[in-house]
């Protein structure tokens, strides 16, 4: 494991020499998150975590060879730069750098072709007219599309700093830029599939394909729309950025400022029940809904337990990591740019992938989302050699190895990549699920984004991160507003545990 990149807690059995006033099971970004708040509020904090290292899905390990350092899970992140929470945390002060690439994302087409979301690395300009810079060269290489594009991402990348503090809070406030959230709500709430008829060209199809399916729904779901339109207008505003020498960096930032606050991280430590906590005054769980039923049986009703077992979980994911002896050859100029490619073809190719999946097969040209953070970091690979993350999406505890097919797609845009493999390490989405319990069905995203769980997340309740039982919260990203390293879930989860405790929370009065 690369020195520096995970760190870990306090061997089992040592013990804390004053009184605990919170306990956050879950050392996830959100876990870290909420322990960061408490701390920062003069509370005394541990957290559990039941693995070696902190992080959850953000570490980074030699997964394939020595000196090849891999991403666990998370690997860009674009929604850590648009993080409210982040932005509160000095990173580079505590060894986190991140690294964009010019091109955001790319999306290779058939014939040597490709589609380029240029980030604000492109233009040398400020981070404002970097932003109109990247979005205006990305609607000139779409020819015919150039104009729509503009009219859809423009005022949208500009305005994203306005609506950002919205889309990552809960649902419960009034917006402080209506006008501006209104220009990704109101077409966001369509699927994908419609506002793909704003475009012509391929290319411009494909960008939008690409980014909706991080949604990991049918391309004809309501809501697949404002995935597209976010995380476009994100790769113009702010980059998908890596860490430098991986995720992990970015969970090891967390656990050093937590232990500067004063609070603790206790690894390899199980949390079988909350009958295995000590005393404390807040208990949050960084945990699953389903986790969450199990433990609150007997202790809360029926009602709560049976509706915490009602959230629905999405696809899974069948993860490939790989040691390479050289960069992979795209044919593409713009794909060789990006530290993320979007491997799949059309939209309609793209489409019919995600609409397998939903349907319950594994689909023979599986969508596929590649990062490649070499482009940017040289660390994670020995001189002349390149690390490769992918994964594609499979049904709910599929047991299927979908090497070959992800190999093929690759393959497929960049001829000449399989002769390149050093070294392989496949993840099933069975095998995700029992690594971490958080990963239901292999569902690395918390549970499903339907339209419904948007704005009944987890259950119906006024306050998402409240639960049942007194004084023990939810804060895992199965809460608003949802999944990304971005820890807000963890941070509003500890500010509604402030308010009930009559402690006063750090930074800004808005309450949950």
């Amino acid at each position: 494991m690369p020195a520096g990149v995970t760190l870990p807690g306090m061997a089992p059995g040592a013990a804390s020499n004053r009184p605990l006033d919170a306990v956050v099971v879950g050392s996830g970004p959100n876990g870290l998150a909420a322990a960061i708040t408490l701390a920062r509020a003069g509370l005394a904090v541990e957290v559990y975590e039941g693995a070696q290292s902190a992080g959850g899905g953000c570490r980074t390990e030699d997964l394939t060879l020595p000196g090849f350092h891999h991403d666990v899970c998370a690997a860009v992140h674009p929604l850590a730069a648009a993080s409210p929470f982040f932005a509160r945390l000095d990173l580079r002060a505590r060894g986190v750098e991140f690294r964009s690439s010019p091109v955001a994302f790319a999306h290779p087409l058939d014939g040597g072709r490709a589609a380029a979301v240029f980030s604000p690395v492109f233009s040398p300009e400020t981070t404002e007219r970097g932003a109109a810079a990247a979005t205006r060269a990305t609607a000139e290489s779409l020819g015919r599309d150039a104009g729509a594009y503009r009219s859809l991402f423009g005022s949208l990348a500009r305005d994203l700093g306005q609506v950002l503090p919205t889309l990552l809070a809960p649902l419960r406030t009034f917006p402080g830029h209506p006008l501006a959230l209104a220009r990704l709500a109101l077409p966001g709430l369509l699927p994908a599939s419609g506002l793909a008829r704003c475009f012509r060209t391929e290319e411009a199809r494909g960008l939008l394909a690409g980014a909706a399916a991080h949604s990991v729904l049918p391309l004809t779901s309501p809501l697949t729309g404002a995935f597209g339109l976010l995380f476009v207008a994100l790769g113009h505003a702010l980059g998908w950025p890596v860490a430098e020498g991986g995720s992990g960096r970015l969970a090891g930032a967390l656990v050093e400022e937590l232990r500067a606050l004063g609070g603790e991280v206790r690894t390899r430590r199980t949390v079988g029940s909350l009958d295995e906590l000590p005393r404390a005054r807040a208990v949050l769980l960084d945990v699953s809904p389903h986790q969450l039923a199990a433990w609150a049986e007997g202790r809360a009703s029926p009602a709560y337990t049976r509706a915490l077992r009602r959230f629905g979980y999405g696809p899974g994911v069948c993860k490939v990591d790989w040691a390479l002896a050289g960069p992979v050859p795209w044919e593409a100029g713009a794909c060789r740019e990006a530290a993320t490619v979007h491997v799949g073809g059309t939209f309609e190719e793209v489409a019919a992938s995600e609409a397998e999946v939903a349907a319950g097969r594994h689909p023979g040209r599986p969508f596929c989302l590649v990062a490649q953070p070499g482009v940017v970091d040289g660390s994670r690979a020995p001189a002349g050699h390149s690390t490769l993350w992918a994964y594609c999406h499979v049904p709910a505890g599929s047991t299927v190895d979908m090497a070959d097919r992800i190999e093929a797609q690759v393959e497929r845009f960049a001829p000449g990549f399989r002769d390149l493999v050093i070294g392989r390490a496949v993840r099933t989405a069975a095998a995700l699920a029992a690594g971490n319990p958080n990963y239901v069905g292999g569902d690395i995203s918390g549970g499903a984004a339907t339209l419904r769980q948007m704005f009944l997340r987890p259950t119906a309740r006024w306050s998402p991160y409240r639960t049942a039982l007194p004084g023990v919260y939810l804060c895992s990203s199965s809460t608003p507003p949802g999944a990304g390293v971005h820890g807000m879930c963890g941070y509003w989860a500890a500010r509604a545990a402030l308010s009930d405790l009559g402690v006063e929370p750090p930074g800004s009065s808005r309450r949950p």
